[in-house]
């Protein structure tokens, strides 16, 4: 009585005399354990000896069923038979046994339950155990008043519930009870039982538990968190190490506070739970402080075994475990998205370059308010450099690492909710098709995860956009875009051969460009205010509805300063479906219908802002385009006297107050008028053309004003000089035309391109000599370096502008192509099908191939190469171009074409005719004079590597690092680089018709049903003509107009630019957009420089100059073809049967003009046809702008004042 050590209360019914069982609840857990294993192995030694005695008696049996197999072959097993002997052994413990082992399994969704259940009770146990570990290792506690027992007490019943349920689905039972968890039970569950029959609380062996947090990974791996190996990994080395660590714990509180039996438990100290953890974790690390120690024999004991194991496991897990979480990648969480926010998903090449260029142009300030978050997805870890450029954007940028290639990630950067994926493309691979390859593989990862995301990719290789339409769920009608940078690169470059200096134009204005302001009168002044102006795209006011596109494009040039070049209208189609067609500049037949789409050029998104808000009755005497905004008014219909009255006013040229064409006799016929013409339906040019019925004779019938405002001839002296657009069928005279179009294939299938049979490549090949004798002139020469190994470029796609159908037969630019005929031979597939190709094997840097194709002659020189990408030092990338442009630079000519222009009509190129009447510089064919030195030939390089454009001119003065949108090479359009066709990514992204339209612009007009027919044949595809596909030819031109003489010279010299673009947008349907400039123009005195600068859309008051070349939107002209009719077909028939290519072509009169037109003088007879408005002059007028080559313009300009004849051809001498 003297010693208690087992604390009691008169409440609690426990042993008066203080007396410890501890050891009833330990012989409870060892009799279970020892007692269940002696049953086992009982059991398992009776069935030995059962099984032994049976095979005793078996074995006989077995011998003679062998000595007698007659008996056996005698009698046949009755295949039912077979199927019995299964059937009798599965008995009700077999299916109690696979009943059992689908519950405690997680394969069905209740043995998930049941798996994640336990643990989480076992976890619960441990803590029951965490909390009772703060009282006396023994103690009396009654069960009903003591809850935590309670709790543990339904714990342990379900455990127990649990244990029968895996001894009943275990196949080897011995096994089974020897496994950690089993002898978890055993120390746990029984003593529990004990504390209720004896009242007593023993903590024992309850820590036990902590165990079970082994088992953590699998649990996280049935609820489908744990995904990759390093995760599971991870967390099975931290689970071991803390269940290790916890269960130590556990054994030194236990002897520690109870002390050693055999010392009578006198030795015992009082430790917390907490301070055993300290224990162990300083004795594990080999630190040992000291301050706790255990005092005991068995917890010393323990210690010294523990330090083996557990110094063993701390040496290697901590490792591993810092290790795995160290390698955890940095970027590979999970994007959370953002209510009300957009995100797009960048992958790809993901590069320092590539993404600033991106964000640079995608983030740009002109842009309205970007509220699109962008992630990039790469699986490679950002470098230093790009994650400097993520954290400076971290507002609207995050980065991932992975791959598009792994759904999970996919899912990672939630694919599935964004607004669009795009795709960018190493443009400096050295195998463009194996990088196609895998931007292909990706959008069938992305489409296959999610078929409904928009996808914007970039290709390196035409022939490798087919592969795209074999994706099912590709759609380019819902926004699905492939940027083929080949197909635009080699476009860019052959619209520069139609109109030199276009490729950087273009390219500017579908870049976001900072305005940058310079006070000196410099060409960098104007040059930099147009590269400010970019494309955009905004709804049209109500207020156009009506009126026609030329009304609308000057009324927001001069009162909004937009400049309106397309419009996206609703074209209604079979099964009364509508379709978004884009046309530009498309003339004054097409009206402007509700929420028509325009195409504006200007500084940035606000100001065409204008168009939209733009309100005849509250804006109409604004002079200030920047109080132009939304107004509150209603916008009421125009009255058809109104809508004819701003007609007439458009028509002849004068404002509204100050026109007196509404006579009486309109107001009188006006009931009339409103009957033939319902206000719904009543547009501006209608009633324009029932103006001018109404004025000439009696309002007639619908029928005949339709025909006359569809393709009648206007003969009224009072009619405007305007360019009417006529059907082709209709066309007085051209009945010889349409019946040969009608047999004869001169077009593709689409009727978008000219087409001829396909031809041997031998047929076109020219040998020196035979360049040398063919009278080339006005052509275009085609450098190319390359070889049997090279990529191929795709030569197809720069030769598709150049043989667009909108183009006459004889406007068609002959192309020499000039390299290794290795090469050539590997792209001929995909060029046997355009006429006036030839080629001239050799090689760019000879000089006397040079001059055998009279480069100084040609109106363009493109320079390419095949090469550039197998270099890796990116200053060598450009050698080859660098040296040809150079070579050609610095070559010297002779007069050359002198004797041509001697006596015999029959040698003289086209346009070298001096008394033709076609001959005006407006029609673009002006005398040729010679080209003396290499300087003054018109030539466009493509670069690989933009900082090697400081190589291209020795006379420049830029610096190596500077942007290549601002060096001179670049301004002057002498200089492309693929690189900036990097901003068509986001221009695409904000507005898909942004590609449509540029595509439209610079490939002659390749469409969606063109590419499927491509990826079909991979070849042109020749089609009879018929209406519909002589309708495609209709479609304007990029072309350049000279201001020295024709109807625009008396703005040439000090006009403004705004009167020039409102006279020639009301006379001939031409929409200007932009300048081609010499230099040196602003210093106002004679400089020997030809080179020109491009302008972009210059204000109202921008003053003109006599050199200035003028960009222009062109009308097609179907009269331009007829009065070179007879041999337009018979030089198209022959063509491809002829070895040789030539531009030989003897140019025709015009028929349509008068004995008396023809006596008059010249000066007389150009004044006529420009300015009168005489009916026999209606049709030639139609037929007289022709663009204008910036060679023969630059020419024009340095020998204008020159007559005398030129010497003649000097012999070309051989030139290596």
């Amino acid at each position: 009585m003297e010693d208690v050590v087992i604390p009691f209360s008169s409440e609690v019914p426990c042993d008066n005399n203080g007396q410890r069982m501890w050891w009833a609840f330990l012989a409870s857990s060892m009799v279970t354990f020892f007692g269940g294993l002696f049953i086992i192995l009982l059991w398992r030694t009776l069935k030995y000896l059962w099984t032994v005695c049976c095979h005793c008696n078996i074995k006989p049996k077995e011998v003679q069923k062998v000595n007698n197999p007659a008996n056996t072959a005698a009698t046949p097993k009755n295949p039912d038979e077979k199927e019995e002997v299964p059937i009798s052994e599965v008995g009700w413990m077999t299916s109690v046994k696979d009943w059992a082992g689908v519950m405690i399994s997680a394969q069905t969704l209740t043995g998930r339950v049941l798996v994640v259940l336990v643990f989480a009770l076992s976890i619960g146990a441990l803590g029951i155990y965490f909390i009772d570990s703060s009282d006396p290792i023994e103690s009396c506690q009654n069960f009903y008043k003591d809850f935590t027992l309670q709790i543990d007490m339904a714990f342990n019943v379900f455990f127990l519930l649990y244990f029968g349920l895996r001894f009943i689905a275990a196949n080897d039972k011995l096994w089974f009870w020897l496994e950690v968890n089993s002898v978890v039970d055993f120390f746990t569950v029984p003593p529990v039982f004990v504390s209720v029959y004896l009242n007593r609380s023993w903590l024992g062996l309850r820590f036990l538990r902590a165990l079970r947090l082994i088992q953590f990974s699998e649990i996280l791996q049935f609820l489908n968190i744990l995904k990759t190996s390093n995760s599971i990994k991870l967390v099975n080395l931290c689970s071991i190490f803390i269940s290790t660590w916890l269960t130590a714990a556990g054994f030194i509180h236990l002897v520690e506070n109870s002390g050693d039996p055999w010392e009578n438990f006198q030795n015992s100290q009082s430790l917390s739970y907490w301070e055993c953890v300290y224990l162990l974790m300083v004795t594990m690390s080999t630190v040992g402080y000291g301050d706790v120690y255990a005092k005991t024999t068995l917890g010393r004991l323990f210690m010294v075994f523990f330090i083996l194991g557990g110094l063993a496991m701390f040496a290697s897990y901590v490792p591993e475990i810092i290790e795995l979480i160290g390698n955890r990648k940095k970027y590979g969480g999970t994007y959370s998205a953002v209510n009300g926010r957009k995100h797009i998903v960048v992958c790809g090449h993901i590069t320092l370059e590539s993404v600033s260029n991106f964000l640079k142009d995608f983030l740009h300030k002109d842009r309205d308010d970007v509220n699109v978050e962008i992630i990039f997805l790469h699986n490679i870890s950002p470098n230093l450099e790009l994650e400097a450029l993520f954290k400076r954007h971290f507002t609207q940028v995050e980065f991932y690492q992975g791959s598009v290639l792994n759904p999970h990630d996919l899912a990672r950067v939630k694919i599935e909710n964004a607004d669009a994926c795009l795709i960018l493309a190493n443009k400096y691979c050295p195998d463009p098709d194996a990088e196609d390859a895998s931007n292909i593989m990706r959008v069938i990862s992305i489409k296959n995860y999610h078929p409904k995301i928009r996808i914007i990719t970039q290709m390196l290789q035409y022939h490798n956009k087919a592969h795209l339409l074999n994706i099912p769920s590709w759609n380019w009608k819902e926004g699905d875009d492939a940027i083929c940078l080949a197909e635009l690169k080699a476009g860019f470059i052959a619209q520069s051969c139609l109109a030199q200096g276009l490729s950087t134009m273009l390219a500017n204005l579908f870049s976001m460009r900072s305005f940058i302001e310079i006070e000196e009168d410099t060409w960098q002044k104007y040059y930099l205010e147009g590269v400010a102006n970019e494309m955009y795209t905004e709804y049209l006011s109500n207020a156009f509805v009506g009126l026609s596109f030329p009304m609308v494009c000057e009324l927001c040039y001069v009162k909004l300063k937009l400049l309106l070049i397309a419009i996206e209208q609703k074209s209604e189609q079979r099964e009364s479906r509508f379709v978004q067609t884009i046309l530009i500049n498309p003339g004054n037949h097409v009206k402007m219908q509700e929420g028509t789409l325009g195409f504006f050029i200007a500084s940035d998104a606000k100001e065409v802002k204008r168009a939209f808000f733009y309100c005849k009755a509250c804006h109409d005497d604004i002079t200030d385009p920047k109080r132009i905004k939304k107004c509150g008014c209603k916008r009421p219909k125009m009255s058809v006297y109104k809508r004819m009255k701003l007609a007439c006013c458009f028509d002849c040229g004068r404002s509204e107050r100050d026109c007196s064409c509404m006579s009486g006799s309109v107001h009188s016929n006006l009931d009339t008028l409103q009957r033939a013409y319902p206000l719904s339906s009543v547009s501006i040019h209608d009633c324009a053309t029932t103006l001018r019925a109404c004025k000439l004779h009696p309002p007639v019938n619908a029928v005949a004003q339709k025909k006359q405002r569809n393709g009648g001839m206007r003969n009224s002296p009072n009619c405007s000089p305007k360019m009417m657009r006529h059907d082709p069928l209709l066309i007085p005279g051209n009945d010889q035309i349409e019946n040969m179009d009608l047999s004869v294939k001169r077009y593709d299938s689409t009727g978008m391109f000219h087409w001829c049979p396909s031809k041997d490549i031998e047929k076109v090949i020219l040998t020196r000599s035979e360049a040398s004798m063919t009278v080339l002139s006005g052509h275009v020469v085609v450098c190319i370096f390359g070889d049997v190994t090279s990529a191929l470029v795709g030569l197809r796609n720069l030769v598709m502008p150049l043989r667009a159908s909108n183009f006459h037969y004889h406007e068609l630019k002959p192309i020499v192509f000039v390299g290794s005929l290795e090469y050539l031979r590997r792209e001929w597939e995909t060029l046997h099908n355009f006429p006036k190709v030839s080629i001239l094997p050799g090689t760019p840097l000879s000089r006397a191939d040079l001059r055998a194709v009279n480069i100084n002659l040609c109106d363009m020189c493109v320079i390419l190469s095949a090469n550039q990408n197998n270099i890796e030092d990116t200053s060598l990338q450009d050698k080859e171009c660098i040296l040809a442009s150079l070579n050609i630079k610095s070559m010297q000519f002779d007069d050359s074409i002198g004797v041509l222009q001697a006596n015999s009509q029959g040698f003289t190129p086209p346009g070298m005719d001096r008394s033709s009447p076609d001959n005006s510089p407006v029609h673009g064919f002006v005398r040729q004079a010679s080209v003396t030195t290499g300087a003054n030939i018109p030539i466009i390089t493509e670069l690989v590597n933009d900082s090697n454009v400081q190589f291209l001119d020795q006379d420049d003065d830029d610096d190596p690092d500077t942007e290549l949108y601002l060096t001179q090479p670049f301004a002057c359009g002498t200089a492309f680089a693929i690189s900036v066709l990097d901003s068509l990514m986001s221009a695409t992204y904000f507005n898909d018709n942004i590609l449509t339209l540029i595509r439209t612009l610079v490939t002659g007009g390749a469409t969606p049903e063109l590419e499927g027919l491509l990826a079909e044949e991979n070849a042109l595809r020749g089609g009879y003509s018929t209406p519909q596909t002589l309708a495609n030819r209709d479609r304007c031109r990029v072309a350049q107009l000279a201001l020295y003489d024709g109807p625009f010279a008396d703005l040439g010299d000090g006009g403004c630019y705004g009167d020039l673009f409102c006279k020639a947008l009301k006379t001939y349907n031409m929409l200007c957009f932009g300048i081609y400039r010499l230099r040196d123009a602003h210093l106002n005195e004679p400089s020997p420089c030809t080179k020109r600068y491009v302008i972009t859309n210059p204000p109202y008051e921008f003053e003109l100059v006599p050199t200035d070349l003028i960009f222009c939107l062109m009308q097609f002209d179907h009269n331009a073809g007829q009065s070179r009719t007879s041999f337009s077909h018979s030089s198209h028939s022959s063509h491809s049967s002829s070895k040789k290519s030539s531009s030989v072509h003897s140019i025709l009169h015009p028929t349509g003009r008068t004995g008396a037109a023809r006596a008059e003088s010249p000066a007389t007879s150009r004044k006529k046809k420009w300015f009168t408005d005489e009916a026999d002059n209606a049709y030639p007028r139609n037929i007289q702008i022709k663009p204008m080559s910036t060679h023969m313009a630059n020419q024009v300009n340095q020998y204008k004042s020159t007559s005398s004849l030129i010497p003649p051809i000097r012999e070309v001498e051989d030139e290596c």
